[in-house]
């Protein structure tokens, strides 16, 4: 099994739904497919926000990863926050997720971006542990905070 990156287009939508329903399953978050498909559709056609990655073949994908643009004074530049990365559970284990981390943001890296981030449940050891081995560390003194509008 090979986490091979594809640029998700279009085409990809329906598959992207599925993908990102059984995701939210997982992690309890409710949407409609209606909302997903709104939400993932503007990064499908282009928009200079962000990106959807497939992991696999594009034709039978076993996750994907969305990726949504941003600057920083900070770090200097474009940075980003890895939004959503799902692998399917049947092929779990196998270092799929880390080698999507690894090669995303390596490949990022060239087209000028400066500082990936994510957020993570503190209460997921594993998630955790991917996350530290593939390069990321969380930052002492801060925390990602939320406001919806």
């Amino acid at each position: 099994m090979s986490a091979a990156l594809t640029l998700a287009k279009p085409e990809h939508l329906d598959k992207l739904v599925t993908l990102c329903a059984a995701f939210h399953e997982e992690g309890g978050i409710t949407q409609t497919d209606e909302a997903r498909r709104a939400a993932l559709s503007p990064l499908l056609d282009g928009s200079p926000y962000g990106a959807i990655y497939l992991i696999g073949p594009a034709r039978a994908p076993i996750g994907y990863l969305v990726i949504c643009f941003g600057w920083s004074v900070e770090f200097g530049g474009l940075d980003a926050i890895l939004d959503e990365l799902y692998v399917r559970p049947g092929v779990r284990g196998r270092g799929i997720a880390t080698e999507s981390l690894i090669a995303l943001p390596r490949a990022l890296a060239e087209g000028g971006l400066r500082a990936v981030h994510l957020e993570v449940d503190r209460e997921n050891a594993a998630a955790i542990k991917l996350y530290k081995r593939a390069g990321f560390a969380p930052r002492e003194n801060y925390m990602f905070m939320s406001r919806k509008l």
